[in-house]
């Protein structure tokens, strides 16, 4: 079962890959030039910026936090890089237009900041679950 699941897979993405690439070599020069640009400035700037704060911020993690919140903190941690991440462009304004209202007109900050709320009160509940989880009962052994 899991080998036909992962040739439906495979044909799946050779599939869009040959798609994504037929549709890039139908862009005009200047615009490849500028994937290509993109393309590797995002590689560039993940291992030259982000992995190496992430990697400082683990290590730092693990010093400061308790064994039991170290799962917890480090998935709040992926959820919050991922949020700001998504959320910066819109956040930045970056495409709105002046006498166009309707195009970035929602509280994008509020948003996220309400995202990150939800996100670290469900890191909190975990902690807190593990910890309930893990305490001896009263009357074992006695």
């Amino acid at each position: 079962m899991i080998t036909a699941v992962r040739a439906v897979l495979l044909c799946g993405g050779i599939g869009l890959g040959w798609y994504g690439i037929g549709t890039l070599l139908g862009f005009p020069t200047p615009a490849l030039i500028s994937v290509v640009v993109w393309f590797a400035g995002g590689i560039l700037l993940h291992d030259a910026v982000f992995a190496p704060l992430a990697a400082i911020a683990g290590i730092g993690g693990r010093r400061l936090l308790p064994v039991r919140w170290w799962g917890p903190a480090a998935c709040g941690a992926v959820c919050t890089v991922a949020l700001s991440a998504i959320a910066v462009p819109v956040i930045a304004r970056h495409g709105a237009r002046p006498l166009n209202h309707t195009i970035l007109d929602r509280p994008y900050a509020a948003g996220l900041a309400g995202a990150l709320v939800v996100v670290w009160a469900l890191v909190a509940l975990a902690v807190l679950a593990g910890r309930i989880r893990r305490r001896p009962e009263s009357g074992a052994g006695s």
